[in-house]
C-alpha cells in the first residue's frame, strides 16, 4: 500500500513539472494567479456596457398596410333598389343572402331620417358604418386560387372551408384631416376579381361611377362630410389599431361590441356567483 502511494505522488510531481513546462503563465504560485485572475474579473465588470431598454407599446407590433391614394368613393347602402348607376339591388351582399334582415331593415341614406349615424327607425344589429370593396374571396363555396397568396392575413383569418376571410375586415377611411373607420362588408362596385386593387398597386378599373374603387354606408358618409361621388384614401387596418368613435358601438358584427357583451358577461357571472355564497 505504501509502495502504492509512493508511486502516484512521484507521477502526479512528473506531471505538475511537465504542466509547468508547458505553461506560459509568468505566475509562481497560484496566490499570485489568483489575484491576477480577480483583476482580470474587476476590469471585466468596468467594461460591460450598460443595457438599454428600447420602450415598447404596450400591444404586439402590428401588420400596416399602405394607404390607397386617392380613390373615387360612391355611397351605397342596405336595402338600396337598383337603379341609376347602380345596377344590382343592396337586398343581399356577397355573404349574406338576407343582408337586409341581418342588419334589421332599410339604412335609410335621408339625412332627415339619420340620427347619430344610424337610422332613427331602429337600432341596426350591424355595424352602421361599413364598406364594400371588389373583390370576393369566395366562389361558389370555395375559396378561389388566389385567395391565399393574395390576402395577407389569409392565414391567420382562416376558420374554414370557404369561410370569407375579408368579410368584416376593418379599413380606415380618410378625407382631409377627417379618418373614419368601417367593416368591410360587402363586395363592389361593380367587380368581385380585382384582387390586384384591394391588394397590390394596381389602381381601380374604369367602370359606370368614374372608375369608384370603394363604396361606403351613410354612417361614413356623414362622419366625412362626403359627396355621392367624392374622393378618399383607404387602407386595412388591424382591430388593435381601430381607435375609439362612432364605429365602435353598434353591430352584433362589431369586434368592440362583441368584447364589451363577453365583459359583461363575466361581470355579471361574477357578481352572480359572489351573491350566492
Amino acid at each position: 500500500m505504501k509502495r502504492l502511494l509512493a508511486v502516484c505522488l512521484i507521477l502526479g510531481i512528473a506531471n505538475a513539472a511537465k504542466a509547468d513546462e508547458q505553461s506560459t503563465s509568468p505566475y509562481a504560485t497560484a496566490g499570485d494567479f489568483a489575484k491576477y485572475a480577480m483583476k482580470l474579473r474587476e476590469q471585466a465588470l468596468l467594461k460591460v456596457e450598460p443595457q438599454v431598454f428600447v420602450p415598447t407599446s404596450s400591444r404586439p407590433t402590428t401588420q400596416r398596410f399602405p394607404w390607397k391614394m386617392n380613390i373615387v368613393t360612391t355611397v351605397f347602402w342596405v336595402g338600396e333598389q337598383a337603379g341609376g348607376n347602380n345596377p344590382v339591388p343592396n337586398f343581399k351582399s356577397c355573404w349574406d343572402a338576407n343582408w337586409t334582415g341581418s342588419y334589421g331593415g332599410f339604412d335609410n341614406p335621408d339625412s332627415s331620417s339619420r340620427r347619430n349615424y344610424i337610422p332613427v327607425s331602429f337600432i341596426p344589429h350591424q355595424n352602421p358604418f361599413y364598406c364594400a370593396l371588389p373583390y370576393n374571396d369566395v366562389t361558389h363555396g370555395q375559396f378561389k386560387p388566389e385567395a391565399p397568396l393574395v390576402i395577407p392575413w389569409f392565414k391567420q383569418a382562416y376558420t374554414g372551408p370557404g369561410q370569407s376571410v375579408c368579410r368584416d375586415r376593418w379599413i380606415a377611411i380618410r378625407k382631409g384631416n377627417r379618418t373614419c373607420y368601417a367593416q368591410w362588408e360587402d363586395c363592389g362596385p361593380f367587380r368581385t376579381d380585382h384582387f390586384q386593387y384591394v391588394f397590390q398597386s394596381e389602381r381601380p378599373k374604369p367602370n359606370l361611377n368614374h372608375g369608384a374603387g370603394l363604396d361606403v354606408s351613410p354612417a361614413v358618409r356623414d362622419y366625412l362630410g362626403l359627396a355621392p361621388t367624392d374622393v378618399t384614401d383607404w387602407q386595412f387596418v388591424e382591430v388593435s389599431d381601430v381607435p375609439p368613435g362612432p364605429w365602435r358601438s353598434y353591430g352584433e358584427n362589431n369586434h368592440f361590441v362583441i368584447a364589451r357583451r363577453q365583459t359583461e358577461k363575466r361581470v355579471a357571472e361574477r357578481s352572480f356567483g359572489a351573491a350566492k355564497k
